[in-house]
């Protein structure tokens, strides 16, 4: 009874706030949860004359299909490596970019610097693909002119050799998206009270210990935080890198292709909702199973960083 009326009291408390509330738990609700029925399209060999629930039940056909094939090798391989380097690559520079940011006094030029770093993470991936085009054209692209003209070296056909694919998408992955990490870093930089740096000053600490005795420490609960968020999505990727950065082009599949490009060709091509079903599922569940375990591991070691 007593917990009954604490939790009524609460409630009329904070009603005008649950109130507001209400608009992102009904867009989440419907974006979210309602769709997850669909999962049962993976096993189902889907037609559309019958519709999701009149469709034949194939049990885990799908999934037999899926991992018996080549393609999953391939596109669990790819997604998983590739962002297993994103998120240590990620990780790396734009916490080392927060730092430096901080070390500016100049308000406007910190400022500037903020605005240019997040910049290419909110233009769109399609014009990103149209910014690496122009880079790498065979005939026009900017690095095949520079090689010609200050090394000349022959022009490089490369969107026709796929070995070059890991260290491009590696690249432009990081400058989309370092800039954005770098700003919730710094966010949490400028919030450490500035008496532990005085402090540091007074006995002496020059300014790397100064960034790995008190800023790092005291921000690790917002990257462990970050970066568990990124291992909870390490088996989906980015459809616009890797499947328009690349343009789509068929010598570079076996280097781009991921999960969600395969659910992508699979529909567009060969029409299976089944197997798509089944792909993108399977992608689901070793993503929360990920996610289930860093948190574990992180609680271990201390309770208060863990995201539950």
């Amino acid at each position: 009874m007593r917990e009954m009326s604490h939790l009524k009291r609460s409630l009329k408390k904070y009603k005008w706030l649950l109130l507001m509330t209400l608009p992102g738990i009904v867009y989440l609700f419907i974006n979210n949860y309602i769709p997850m029925y669909g999962v049962i399209l993976a096993f189902k060999n889907y037609n559309y004359v019958d519709g999701i629930w009149g469709s034949e039940w194939v049990g885990l056909d799908n999934f037999k299909f899926l991992f018996n094939s080549q393609d999953a090798y391939i596109i669990t391989r790819n997604t998983f490596l590739y962002n297993l380097v994103f998120i240590l690559l990620n990780l790396v520079l734009s916490v080392l970019v927060a730092l430096l940011i901080n070390e500016i006094k100049d308000k406007v030029i910190s400022r500037f610097y903020q605005s240019t770093f997040l910049l290419p993470h909110v233009i769109s991936m399609v014009v990103v693909a149209y910014l690496v085009y122009s880079f790498l054209n065979v005939d026009s692209g900017l690095v095949n002119r520079m090689l010609i003209k200050w090394f000349g070296a022959e022009a490089v056909s490369w969107y026709g050799e796929p070995d070059y694919w890991p260290y491009i998408l590696v690249i432009v992955n990081a400058w989309k998206n370092v800039g954005y990490l770098s700003i919730i870093y710094f966010a949490s930089i400028i919030g450490i009270d500035k008496e532990y740096y005085e402090a540091a000053t007074i006995d002496g600490a020059t300014k790397w210990k100064q960034m790995t005795r008190i800023t790092i420490p005291l921000i690790a609960p917002v990257i462990i935080t970050m970066t568990l968020l990124a291992v909870s999505g390490i088996l989906r990727s980015d459809f616009g890198l890797f499947y328009q950065v690349p343009m789509n082009t068929g010598a570079l599949i076996p280097t781009t292709n991921t999960i969600d490009t395969f659910v992508y060709r699979a529909m567009i091509q060969s029409g299976d909702i089944g197997m798509s079903t089944a792909a993108g599922f399977y992608q689901s569940v070793v993503c929360f199973v990920l996610i289930l375990a860093a948190n574990t591991a992180v609680r271990r070691i201390n309770k208060r960083d863990a995201l539950f």
